[in-house]
């Protein structure tokens, strides 16, 4: 708890220094501070939203960025030059592992965040409004939230490491068996349509009904809050995650429509379950194609 609670208080810094960047922009030093608390200038709260949305942007552009270059050493350096995973997962080295989840934990990272966004902006409102002193429970939100798809990257990390064992993946990652594909895509159409599906789905689109149901008070109740809707968010995306390994795992276009489908699922006026049925049966008549 005392790691959580560190990497808390270094987001809270980011936060603070971009505020502090974000007032210099907007020429907003002209008034003396309005309040303090803990040697903190809570004079920028009235803009700690634009502050949120620039550190999301800063992060997601940060892995957008890294995944770009991973893709072009893939696609563009000479096989020699590039890291590859051994053929024999017997032979995989602990930097492997490494890499391979930092991989993945960047990618969930950089596809889930944009899809989020409204609803740590809803937290950020709630919370400027029960506690204007502590305007790091937000970031203490946010890093519980991350946490979850870190830990998720971990579950990938480890079955990639089995499909590359199967021959299902190549050493470059790519898909080497069109029916494993045909079933992930199947597979991922047809849990659109099951109740679990819908129920996490109807949670991720209310982001103040999930927040008044499930509100906790102080960094505690942050951290929890944070931890709960991450876990509704794996488990209203699980699936379609999964669609990385039958499109190749550094698929750019793959992440992007990926990206875009899962924000679109929790944006898009409408009931939530026939958005969720309508993803169903695109996902479900890729996989037939395939077939």
């Amino acid at each position: 708890m005392v790691f959580i609670l560190r990497l808390a208080t270094n987001l809270n810094r980011l936060i603070e220094i971009c505020c502090c960047l974000f007032l210099v922009w907007r020429n907003t030093f002209k008034s003396p501070c309005s309040a303090r608390a803990g040697g903190v200038n809570y004079y920028f709260m009235p803009n700690t939203q634009a502050v949120i949305l620039l550190c999301l942007l800063a992060v997601m552009i940060a892995g957008w960025g890294y995944l770009f270059y991973q893709h072009w050493q893939m696609t563009s350096l000479p096989m020699l030059a590039m890291w590859m995973l051994p053929t024999d997962i017997a032979s995989w080295q602990l930097i492997d592992f490494g890499l391979v989840y930092l991989m993945w934990a960047v990618m969930m990272a950089a596809m889930m965040l944009p899809s989020a966004i409204p609803m740590f902006l809803v937290f950020s409102k709630i919370c400027k409004q029960r506690n204007p002193s502590l305007p790091h429970l937000n970031a203490l939100f946010i890093l519980a939230y991350l946490v979850v798809w870190l830990v998720f990257s971990i579950g990938l990390t480890w079955l990639q490491w089995q499909l590359h064992g199967l021959h299902f993946l190549s050493p470059m990652m790519e898909n080497q068996n069109e029916r494993l594909a045909a079933a992930i895509f199947i597979g991922a159409g047809i849990y659109q349509f099951t109740p679990w599906k819908h129920g996490f789905l109807q949670a991720c689109r209310s982001p103040l009904g999930f927040l008044l149901t499930e509100w906790r008070e102080g960094m505690r109740g942050a951290f929890y809050m944070g931890l709960k809707h991450g876990s509704i968010c794996v488990g209203c995306c699980w699936a379609q995650m999964l669609i990385m390994f039958a499109v190749g795992v550094m698929n750019l276009l793959g992440m992007v429509l990926i990206t875009l489908l899962v924000a679109l699922e929790k944006i898009v006026p409408g009931p939530s379950r026939m958005i969720g049925s309508a993803g169903g049966v695109l996902l479900i008549g890729w996989g037939i194609w395939l077939i």
